[in-house]
């Protein structure tokens, strides 16, 4: 026994007995200063950090960026350079799910990564689908609480998704999606990742080109029928932990291939839709992709609480060379990803191991809750602000990106005037789904409808017949087919008539999603 550790208090003074209770007398009461009592179940208490409120339930590991193409006329972001390799962490999620929520369930997966360049972490926050169901980021709260529990029954509730989603044409792209065969891979490796926004890179001479980041698998597509992911949530709530971990931990490492899509930056006012819609896609043959490299995931996390649930991505975090763009919804992120970090993990969050980058930070941040660093981080104890005369750090203007070009009045513009919310989704229900895929739609769609109202019901199919007959005779059909059966039983809550006008032009085409 002489190898073995001395159990020690947080303070590190040697801890005399974890068995019994400081009391006063055999039968007590406890003693208030037993203090490592208290600590103990006090620590207890906070063993759990408030979850994410979206993205709560996740999957992650390390891994490898490697870049093999050549994209140095497009960026100088260091690790994004010919040859570079760069460690990484990725974290995959679900959006609508719990902490606690079962992996196979469908729903938009989160696909999260954190580069550790040499220049500081470059966080590339995005989801497995190229586009999501709002446009602005006035209307994320409102999307965001139609997929979690109603007030007052606790439940999750799907008249509140279609009744949101009816009146939010702009949602019908990723709706389609999720509702498609995409919308339930069987695991993380067997799915695609996006950065679904329209980012930046800009290079040495200062030019800027838009961008969008694309990551494909090479373990191929593969997903779950409702029926089979109901089988699986029968045997285990924890299948996608399962699948990745034990694949990493056999050596079966997932790896998927890098590409981007590369816009100039003047495109962006002939384009005959808006190339900063989080709801739109650039077509493949006007914006082909461009193989940039791969990345492997090798290595499982030692303490999942300590490297994943602790990992705070944001896309505020963006290194010399990447940067962002007019994008609405791409703008509130970076705001809010980091105010949430700051929430739920405090106010220094990035000094948590597994979000602290490799290189060395300076910076004239002072005191608050998680200070775990001492004092500050200038260089020098006596500058503690800036400017000042004591040597403290300073900017680097080297790091300045060019001027991002605006034009316009400062107003509040009707995000849903002008846009064509239809044709990029007829375009993906026409020309990629196949009819097996179609059916299968139609019936994941309906197979929701059991207690939806027949208003809401009725409005949605009225938005999948501007898409294309066929979409709404699919769905109307199996939805015929649940009330004959009897299993449509309509939520008598009351329906307000009073909804809002929804108005729409323009013209958009093509969809990548058939080459991918």
């Amino acid at each position: 026994m002489a190898d073995r550790k001395t159990l020690r208090t947080s303070a590190g003074a040697p801890w005399p007995n974890n068995q019994d209770s400081l009391s006063a007398g055999e039968r007590g009461p406890l003693l208030m200063q037993d203090y490592q009592l208290i600590e103990k179940l006090a620590h207890q208490n906070r063993e759990r950090i408030p979850e994410r409120a979206v993205h709560a339930k996740g999957w992650g590991a390390h891994g490898t960026l490697k870049i093999t193409g050549d994209i140095s006329r497009y960026t100088k972001a260091k690790a994004l350079q010919p040859g570079s390799e760069t460690p990484m962490l990725i974290r995959f999620s679900t959006v609508a799910g719990e902490l606690g929520a079962a992996d196979a369930e469908r729903d938009v997966r989160g696909f999260s990564m954190k580069f550790y360049t040499e220049d500081g972490n470059w966080d590339l926050v995005g989801n497995n689908t190229p586009v999501f169901f709002v446009r602005d980021p006035y209307k994320f709260p409102d999307f965001i609480h139609t997929q979690k529990r109603h007030p007052k029954t606790n439940m999750r509730s799907p008249t509140a998704m279609w009744d949101f989603w009816s009146l939010s044409p702009e949602s019908l792209h990723q709706v389609t999606i999720l509702m498609s065969d995409r919308g339930l891979p069987v695991s993380p490796m067997h799915m695609n990742g996006y950065g679904s926004h329209t980012f930046s890179l800009w290079n040495d001479a200062g030019e800027r080109f838009w961008v969008k980041f694309h990551f494909k698998t090479e373990q191929g597509h593969e997903h779950y029928t409702n029926a089979e992911a109901e089988q699986v949530v029968g045997k285990t709530r924890e299948s996608y932990q399962e699948q990745l971990f034990n694949a990493i931990e056999e050596g079966n490492f997932p790896r998927w291939k890098m590409q981007i899509q590369i816009m100039p930056e003047m495109d962006a006012e002939k384009t005959p839709y808006n190339p900063f819609d989080l709801t739109k896609v650039w077509p493949h043959a006007d914006y082909p992709p461009i193989d940039v490299g791969t990345f492997e995931l090798n290595r499982n996390a030692d303490n999942y609480f300590a490297e994943i649930e602790n990992a705070a991505f944001s896309p505020s975090n963006v290194v010399p060379g990447i940067s962002f763009s007019p994008d609405k919804m791409l703008q509130a992120r970076v705001f809010s990803y980091a105010d949430a970090h700051r929430y739920r993990l405090g106010t220094h969050y990035e000094s948590i191991p597994v979000n602290r980058p490799k290189v060395e930070v300076h910076n004239y941040h002072k005191d608050g809750t998680m200070n775990v660093y001492g004092g500050v981080r200038t260089g020098n104890e006596n500058a503690y602000y800036e400017p000042n005369s004591f040597g403290g750090a300073v900017e680097d203007r080297s790091a300045q990106e060019p001027p991002l070009r605006i034009s316009g009045d400062a107003a509040r513009y009707d995000h849903r005037n002008g846009h064509d919310d239809y044709s990029q989704v007829r375009e993906l229900f026409v020309k990629v789904l196949e009819a097996d895929e179609k059916e299968r739609l139609f019936n994941n769609i309906a197979g929701t409808w059991a207690d939806v109202p027949e208003i809401i019901c009725e409005r949605q199919l009225a938005e999948f017949q501007k898409v294309h007959p066929d979409y709404e005779a699919g769905v109307r059909r199996a939805w015929d087919k649940i009330k004959a059966e009897g299993g449509y039983k309509p939520n008598a809550a009351p329906i307000s008539e009073n909804t809002p006008q929804i108005t729409g032009g323009g013209a958009a085409s093509g969809h990548p999603q058939a080459a991918e």
